[in-house]
């Protein structure tokens, strides 16, 4: 018997708008506006980007939005691959264009999701996905309707009250079989109709049966100035540091020479370090200390040993490059802290030039620069003076998260 295929889903995220309604913003387009600290679509996008089922991405924007699309995406938690595509003059002809693009990936279903409703959770989203996988060729997320309805003229004098049973707000990702709901739309296209308000509209058009699943509360479209600042106002109170602490811990052997490399310092001595590059204990702990902290593996996966470009090196260029990479994450580096064990040289009268050397290699004030140092008190091999061992703590602080 042929095992199940594994479910997965197109996403294709809507993102072309210039939301009027929330007003103007230097930030630009409301998709574009902080929340919590990080665009809207950021938001957004690391959501789907962390479900188990997601299939090929799609991301409609406005042709003058590439810089800050590009700029959002850096902010994201969780990289995503995606397709980039532009909108039309209207949301019908942006969702069209979008399904056009996924449909290049071969994608049995799709989900058609606004970028403004950033609370979106993965629980909708697996009921939805649950649905299609169960033979849905369309599927709407809606809440039943809490409030009592009025239907008043145009004068502002009510009318007379509508019955809420059987009425549901419509939310999205609107999830459908893809062949369905793309030859829907082009029909659409084709006969000239650019009235219908969602995609769900379209497929009742078209004659396509819409089920109905639970949508979630908090998924909220984010469409007027104060709905930004109310979920700005949210996610700054859910939102908790992320601050991580990395370690590392260096040995290298100590062998005939004229002095020793320690923290980008020549210190005179009757013996110097042996290993990769100038063999500087203390940088190569440090390296490995920030890469910790967002998971960058260590210094020997960026620097290999037996590559003979690193001959000789300095280590400056070690830690240089692993501050980089924690700053090309979201990275802020707050601290950097070494503990130096050896039995000789004396490392007190040169810890302040030590330091004035961490803090230009990491761009941090020389207050969160740290050197220390202990003898072995002459136990083992560093107390027999045969090598100098680092141990390195750095701490990061990264761009905030949700609580999960």
């Amino acid at each position: 018997m042929q095992p199940k295929e594994q479910f997965s889903c197109g996403v294709v995220i809507v993102a072309a708008g210039r939301g009027e309604r929330a007003g103007q913003s230097a930030e630009g387009p409301k998709q574009y506006r902080t929340i919590g600290g990080r665009p809207v679509i950021a938001h957004t996008l690391d959501i789907f980007a962390t479900w188990a089922a997601l299939g090929p991405v799609v991301i409609v924007i406005h042709q003058d939005d590439e810089e800050l699309l590009v700029a959002a995406r850096k902010q994201m938690l969780h990289q995503i691959d995606a397709t980039v595509v532009h909108g039309g003059a209207t949301r019908q002809l942006s969702v069209l264009a979008g399904l056009e693009a996924i449909a290049a990936t071969g994608t049995k279903y799709v989900m058609i999701h606004d970028a403004v409703r950033p609370f979106v959770d993965h629980s909708l989203l697996d009921r939805c996905g649950a649905a299609l996988e169960g033979g849905a060729q369309a599927v709407l997320p809606a809440v039943a309707v809490a409030d009592t309805l009025k239907r008043a003229k145009a004068d502002g004098l009510v009318q007379e009250t509508v019955s809420r049973n059987d009425l549901y707000a419509a939310q999205t990702p609107q999830c459908f079989r893809l062949e369905a709901v793309l030859s829907a739309h082009r029909a659409a296209a084709t006969s000239g109709r650019a009235d219908f308000t969602d995609d769900a509209s379209i497929a009742e058009w078209a004659g396509i049966p819409v089920v109905v699943v639970e949508g979630l509360a908090d998924n909220l479209k984010l469409t007027l100035q104060r709905d930004i600042s109310m979920a700005d106002e949210r996610l700054s109170r859910q939102t908790m540091p992320d601050v991580r602490t990395g370690n590392g811990y260096d040995v290298h052997q100590l062998v005939e020479g004229d002095g020793v490399m320690l923290c980008g310092l020549f210190i005179p001595h009757d013996r110097k370090l042996s290993g990769h590059s100038d063999a500087d204990v203390a940088l190569h702990a440090l390296t490995d200390a920030l890469l910790a902290t967002c998971g960058a593996g260590d210094i020997g996966d960026h620097f290999p040993p037996s590559d003979p470009q690193w001959k000789g090196a300095p280590s400056r260029i070690f830690v240089e490059h692993a501050a980089r990479i924690v700053r090309e994450r979201g990275g802020t580096i707050t601290n950097a802290d070494i503990s130096l064990i050896a039995e000789a040289p004396k490392v007190g009268p040169h810890r302040q030039r030590m330091r004035e050397n961490l803090a230009e290699m990491l761009g941090i004030s020389l207050d969160r620069c740290s050197i220390k140092a202990t003898t072995n008190e002459k136990l083992g091999f560093i107390g027999r003076n045969e090598g100098i061992a680092a141990i390195a703590t750095a701490t990061v602080v990264y761009a905030p998260r949700n609580k999960v």
